[in-house]
């Protein structure tokens, strides 16, 4: 989660900034501002020691009435020593009639530990497979006939009784003879 700086402005009067004094940062971090008033501009500038790791993509923010506005500052966490960074962050407001000073103090993340801890049911091998998973169409051929046949059956006996022919119907009793064959077979007998 990236630190965040509150910065409130005109909370008390035009132009007042409440700031906390201090920050400390793992990293890249975001100057909250959060307007109270009419909408205002805010500059912000980091000193010779932040600057060497850190920067901010403008200095000058238009922040409007009544909102919130982020600005993130940009560590290059990479070039961050061991030790960490003292340095001041200034806020000014009001074309410079209100500045405040911010000490921050920017260190290298936190190594995160990559440990894995491993269950003991890791440790036994995978149980088999059950077969009883329910029947697959590819696995029991003659359940897919069955299906079949009982669609052409269907469709035989719609058209007997449209058609009222009776060589129709003997082609219905002809597919469910195949059909029952078809089974027969399938099922080994």
């Amino acid at each position: 989660m990236t630190e965040e700086l509150p910065v409130h402005i005109s909370r008390t009067e035009l132009h007042s900034l409440d700031v906390p004094a201090s920050i400390e940062a793992h990293g890249p971090f975001d100057v909250v501002f959060v307007n109270h008033a009419e909408a205002a501009h805010v500059h912000v500038h980091l000193d010779d020691a932040l600057s060497e790791v850190a920067t901010i993509e403008a200095s000058n923010h238009y922040v409007n009435g009544e909102s919130r506005r982020a600005v993130r500052v940009h560590v290059d966490e990479a070039a961050l020593p061991a030790e960490p960074i003292l340095g001041k962050l200034k806020i000014a407001s009001g074309y410079g009639a209100r500045t405040r000073w911010v000490d921050v103090e920017l260190s290298a993340p936190p190594e995160e530990e990559s440990a894995v801890e491993i269950d003991e049911s890791l440790t036994r091998p995978p149980a088999p497979e059950s077969e009883d998973s329910g029947p697959s169409l590819l696995a029991r051929p003659e359940l897919l006939v069955l299906a079949l046949g009982v669609v052409a059956l269907a469709v035989a006996l719609v058209a007997a009784l449209v058609l009222e022919q009776t060589a129709v119907l003997v082609g219905a009793l002809a597919v469910l003879g195949g059909v029952f064959v078809a089974l027969f077979l399938l099922l080994g007998g």
